[in-house]
């Protein structure tokens, strides 16, 4: 008996270690990734300031690129023959005879596109550190894999197009690719073994071709976004102006060239590679097509699989009480991944004719929705203290047992309840301090009249901690806690609230010292009731006055 129950809880013993042993490399991976970012983001803040943070504006700017792809393509077009013999030509009298127009709206289209992969790239890549990717997000992530491919498959198209040695040698190559595929009956690699092979119809499909992907990318960028409120689809002005001139000079001082024109029956030698675009083939050159293809194909189902790599538990969803909800639209204003709708009541309500409805496939339990609701006060009396939507495993109950327990936890003479959002940096490590300590999913969470009930109820001051501004886990959380404090957002924090009581901090996991480090002279503060101390600042990093 004993050995049939050891070996029934064999496999989900073993599947659970090893689920976990790749949770935890995952976590390091991310780790790590996520310091490097940090770091990198906390230098570019203090050098162009959060409203002009490249990395904050990583998806904005690829649609950007994208603009600047567009227009100079049709410039370009204007002048350019289609034919294999006037191709080449043709890009020559834009690259030198027109350099003063032509020849920088060709440089400016060449170093846009690989600015739009670089971008693309960080943008995945901070996502996947700072596991932004699962959950409600898998949509966004999954549909993203396939825009970067048909980013590179349209530059690899352009570079063709010049038909110069270097697209001789990517048309070659990409047949030789192609024809590895046991799909492909007859080796199409054959057509470029001598001049006559080529043909204009072919270098006009190529063109058609170069020119529709854009247009279709941009409709599937749309789509990639429109599980998000508020996407940031165009960058702000000052960082839009900064990279087009960024462009212009980099397009001034390193023109881009053409290699000789295109000749069949000579090899290419020596090539200049654009690495954004054209690494795939260097690969060809050391490995295997086979190999290549397992790289490529296995590479892009490895990374479009990774929100469900390792199994994870799924987080609960938000909960609508019918009776309570008056159909306000706050929490739907307010959901940064479009996951509340309103939709008719069928409960024949006496007051209210629409009620909250919850996506449950787009939710990922970041508890915004409840700081939203006007019905989610501590104030309020009775044996189970609900709000109109809540999160099931936390609701308004259970958050305020949680605070009164932290009230009454506090020994120190500055008596300071932290609200610190568990995204940031780890408020756990700040027990010295001698602060009650309240973790919350995202600092949006907190409904602000949590804030005057601590005041009335023993705390000297309240201190929260949220994500840089600019950068918030859940997008936009940070942005609607600190619109309700300063009275531009509903609920907003009571005019009878004390507000040099009150501190609002933003920073990372780095800035871990800083927090510690403010968090610290508040308390000192509170001590001084003639010390004005900073409370919520509209632009820019918190910091004490």
């Amino acid at each position: 008996m004993s050995t049939l129950c050891a070996s029934a809880l064999e496999k989900p013993l073993m599947s659970i270690v090893k689920n976990n042993f790749i949770y935890r490399i995952l976590k390091s991976i991310q780790g790590v990734g996520q310091w490097m970012f940090q770091q990198t983001e906390g230098l570019t803040n203090a050098w162009f300031g959060p409203k002009n943070n490249p990395f904050y504006y990583l998806g904005g700017l690829t649609f950007y690129f994208l603009y600047v792809l567009v227009i100079t393509g049709i410039y370009i077009l204007i002048f350019y023959d289609t034919s294999v013999e006037g191709a080449y030509a043709s890009v020559e009298y834009i690259t030198h005879d027109q350099w003063y127009l032509g020849g920088i709206m060709r440089s400016i289209h060449r170093y846009a596109s690989d600015a739009m992969i670089l971008t693309m790239i960080l943008h995945m890549l901070r996502r996947f550190y700072n596991d932004r990717y699962n959950g409600g997000r898998t949509f966004s992530w999954v549909t993203g894999v396939p825009l970067l491919w048909m980013v590179f498959i349209t530059g690899i198209l352009g570079y063709w197009l010049v038909w110069d040695q270097l697209g001789q040698f990517i048309a070659v190559r990409t047949f030789e690719w192609i024809d590895w595929l046991p799909v492909i009956a007859e080796p199409t690699a054959r057509n470029f073994l001598t001049n006559e092979g080529m043909t204009n119809t072919l270098f006009r499909l190529l063109v058609v071709t170069h020119l529709a992907l854009p247009l279709f990318l941009l409709g599937a960028m749309l789509v990639h976004t429109n599980r998000l409120h508020l996407p940031k689809v165009n960058p702000p002005r000052q960082l839009a102006v900064g990279v087009t001139l960024a462009l212009l000079i980099l397009s001034l001082l390193h023109p881009a060239l053409s290699h000789a024109p295109a000749d069949l029956r000579i090899a290419p030698s020596t090539l200049t590679f654009d690495w954004f675009y054209l690494g795939i083939y260097a690969l060809m050159g050391v490995w295997s097509m086979k190999m290549v293809w397992i790289i490529i194909g296995g590479g892009s189902l490895l990374i479009m699989l990774l929100p469900w790599l390792p199994p994870r538990k799924r987080d609960p969803v938000a909960v609508v009480e019918d009776h309570l909800c008056s159909g306000c639209n706050l929490c739907v204003e307010d959901c940064p991944y479009e996951a509340i709708r309103l939709e008719p009541r069928t409960d024949n309500h006496k007051h209210f004719v629409m009620v909250a409805v919850v996506v449950s496939g787009k939710c990922v339990s970041c508890g915004i929705c409840l700081a939203s609701c006007p019905v989610s006060t501590p104030f309020r009396s009775g044996p189970a203290l609900k709000s109109a939507i809540e999160m099931p495993d936390r609701g308004l109950q259970a958050m305020k047992t949680e605070m009164v327990e932290a009230l009454a936890s506090i020994k120190c003479d500055s008596k300071v309840l932290l609200f610190g959002c568990e995204n940031t940096a780890s408020i756990d490590k700040l027990q010295q301090l001698g602060v009650a300590r309240m973790s919350l999913r995202c600092s949006g969470m907190l409904p602000v009249s949590f804030i005057d009930y601590a005041l009335r109820n023993g705390a000297d001051g309240v201190f929260i901690s949220a994500c840089r501004t600019g950068d918030c886990y859940h997008r936009l959380g940070n942005r609607w806690a600190r619109q309700r404090l300063s009275g531009e957002r509903k609920p907003e924090l009571r005019g009878r609230v004390p507000r040099q009581r009150v501190c609002f901090h933003q920073g990372a996991a780095a800035d871990f010292d800083k927090l510690a480090q403010h968090l610290q002279q508040f308390c000192q503060s509170l001590k001084r009731p003639q010390t004005v101390v900073a409370n919520v600042l509209k632009d820019g990093e918190q910091s004490l006055l």
